[in-house]
């Protein structure tokens, strides 16, 4: 017979023992909010705070344990907000402190905890700090990175480090001096071998754990420290080389300290607040030190977002990855996708292959020991959205500028937003490896953009029928769409390589504006893949068309037609929907003992899994009381039952001693 598994019911069948531990983040299941794009409460166009908190019931009932909030603080936005000039501070864009105060509290009445991300890097050029460099303060460039030139006039930049966004790491000022700036000219680099760069941050942190956040989440937490005497690195190419090979300006042993100054802070305060590195080193075991039992709690597992759509790349991945955290005693932290990447339903494929892979990776990534995070919109099967008009195109890549010298003193430009870019394309296995642009620096690589995503489609499915809507609150009407800037220099992004579920090698890359850029050439206004504006489109709440209850009128980048049937109110009840299986997935991962943390239930195997044999192309694997196949082939695959099936991405047919597994598809079992 054919078995439309579902959870309803379930929950009273099974404890949870993993959630009553203090240290909740060892199996949480934690949300990303990319603010601009969640939910708009006053009618800019624009998402904002007081619209994630409209939405937060949403998440409640989706059942994830905490929420993790891009940035929101002052900013040009000359990198989507990874360019901080307050730290202190709410951008009005998304509204003000009192704000980000008020939806601390309201997700902490629902049981959700709020992570914010810090920027530690680098600041913005506009930060005090760098204007007041710029002016020739006495001290003040000794919290950057400045450094007279090279060669007899001092033309010459001081080494030969790239940006990640390509070209020199290092612009020149007025007086001749150069600054160096890892990421876009616009975001200088710090100096953190300075004591009041230590305590500036010290300071940022205590204010934002005084207002009551839960964590933070570290950008480019493996590039404070530099190594001395900034030493060339001899080669070109270099951005390429990050998470492969060791770096001057990358994971320095130097950063652990402060990460160690930073799990004393956190450790002061009550309610286990954690930190989240986003980190790349060369290998696992590198990795694994940043999340060593005085230094940092979780640590993104970027090996398993680039991982392809193959049972033996998968199998490695997890396996290295549990070793090297194990060994350490942390928990491995999963992710499919993030506001940097295609999202992976156009990775796996797009069309109904892509969904069918998607929802099927998304369990088994549920199933592993450890954390995973989701991505806003992987709940209703999002692809990317690959044909904007070259109009909306807000991500800086797609309009790269060429950047002009900066004056001594700096003048004071008014702010105005405008997020970031793209990434490097790994090639499927036996494919030549395309031209690279360059990759970037906050959160996770970038993948290749995949073909044209399609609506989703077909009922590929899982079952679990929920109770009814969410009350989908309504936001008020306000002004207008506010423009956003658009400036920016970087390498030309290039498309994706076909079909499969092909991932960036790298970080993805973030191009930096500059003021005085040359106009879009014709490569670039016709170009839509390889940049990280099709992830980051508004998500659709409900209605018939846009903006589908984002906000009262429009929305920053323009929602397709077709997502109508792709909004939380449609899918909502459906037990053949996405966002039902992702709701029926998370109640049973909170209501059966051997799912979550690694020490979850009693195993021989410290990690509470073990791998059993399987048909080519399928995976499957057991933890206490609980067994997960994958069938990753086009075709279904016969296996003896290895139990009863309570969940599957896809109807199940059994006859209870043997199991057709359909193709593309995830079951969960339980014995």
């Amino acid at each position: 017979m054919t078995h439309e598994s579902t959870a309803v019911g379930l929950a009273s069948a099974y404890s949870n023992a993993t959630t009553a531990s203090g240290d909740w983040w060892r199996d949480a299941v934690i949300y990303q909010v990319y603010v601009r794009s969640f939910a708009d409460s006053d009618g800019d166009g624009i998402g904002d705070l007081r619209g994630v908190r409209s939405r937060l019931p949403h998440l409640a009932r989706l059942g994830v344990d905490a929420v993790w909030l891009t940035p929101f603080y002052v900013s040009p936005q000359a990198d989507g907000g990874y360019d901080v000039a307050d730290y202190r501070a709410v951008d009005p864009l998304f509204g003000d402190l009192a704000d980000a105060d008020e939806l601390v509290r309201a997700a902490h009445e629902l049981g959700l905890r709020v992570i914010v991300d810090v920027v530690p890097n680098h600041t913005s050029e506009q930060h005090p700090w760098f204007r007041a460099a710029l002016a020739g303060e006495p001290g003040a460039r000794e919290r950057y990175l400045f450094r007279r030139g090279r060669g007899a006039d001092g033309s010459l930049p001081p080494n030969d480090w790239e940006s990640i966004f390509g070209g020199p790491a290092w612009t020149r000022v007025a007086d001749g001096e150069w600054y160096l700036h890892l990421f876009a000219p616009e975001q200088p680099d710090l100096d953190w071998t300075h004591p009041e760069v230590t305590a500036e941050f010290d300071s940022v942190l205590r204010f934002w754990l005084d207002l009551g956040v839960d964590g933070f989440r570290i950008d480019v937490a493996h590039g404070m420290v530099k190594a001395d005497g900034l030493p060339d690195i001899g080669r070109g190419a270099q951005a390429t080389l990050i998470g492969t090979e060791p770096l001057p300006f990358f994971d320095q042993d130097g950063v652990h300290e402060i990460h160690r100054a930073w799990r004393r802070l956190l450790d002061s305060y009550e309610g286990a607040r954690i930190g989240v590195a986003e980190a790349w080193a060369p290998s696992s075991e590198r990795l694994a030190l940043y999340v060593r039992p005085d230094e940092l709690h979780q640590a993104f597992n970027f090996r398993f977002l680039n991982c392809p759509w193959d049972p033996g790349a998968m199998r490695t991945v997890i396996d290295e990855s549990l070793s090297a955290t194990t060994a350490v005693g942390a928990p491995t932290t999963w992710v499919l996708s993030n506001h940097d990447v295609v999202r992976h339903v156009t990775r796996y494929g797009g069309g109904a292959q892509g969904l069918a892979r998607a929802r099927a990776a998304a369990m088994l990534m549920l199933s592993l020991p450890g954390s995973a995070y989701l991505y806003q919109g992987e709940e209703l099967g999002l692809p990317e959205v690959a044909d904007l008009p070259p109009e909306s195109r807000q991500d800086p890549a797609f309009r790269r500028g060429r950047r002009q010298q900066i004056p001594v003193p700096a003048v004071d430009p008014a702010p105005g937003p405008g997020p970031a870019a793209p990434g490097i394309i790994a090639p499927r296995p036996g494919e030549p490896t395309p031209p690279q642009s360059a990759p970037s620096p906050h959160s996770q690589p970038e993948s290749g953009a995949g073909p044209q995503p399609h609506a989703c489609c077909g009922p590929q499915t899982r079952a679990g029928a929920g109770p009814g809507p969410d009350p989908l609150t309504a936001p008020q009407a306000h002004a207008p769409t506010r423009p956003q800037a658009e400036t920016g220099t970087g390498a030309q992004p290039q498309a994706c390589c076909g079909p499969e579920a092909v991932t960036g090698a790298g970080p993805e890359a973030e191009m930096g504006g500059g003021a005085g850029g040359d106009p879009p050439t014709a490569p670039e206004a016709d170009g839509q893949d390889g940049l990280r504006d099709g992830c980051r489109v508004p998500i659709p709440w409900a209605g018939a068309e846009p903006p589908y209850g984002f906000g009262p009128v429009g929305s920053w980048l323009p929602q397709p037609p077709e997502w109508a049937g792709l909004s939380v109110a449609a899918q909502t009840g459906d037990p053949h929907s996405t966002l039902e299986l992702y709701r029926a997935a998370l109640e049973l991962r909170r209501a059966m003992p051997g799912l979550g943390a690694p020490e979850a239930g009693p195993s021989p195997d410290p990690r509470g899994m073990r791998w059993l044999p399987s048909p080519d192309g399928v995976l499957l694997f057991t933890r206490p009381g609980f067994a997960c196949t994958l069938n990753t082939r086009p075709e279904p695959v016969e296996l003896p039952a290895p139990g009863r099936p309570v969940l599957s991405s896809a109807p199940v047919q059994t006859d209870g001693r043997t199991v057709r597994l359909p193709p593309d598809s995830c079951t969960w079992w339980a014995f």
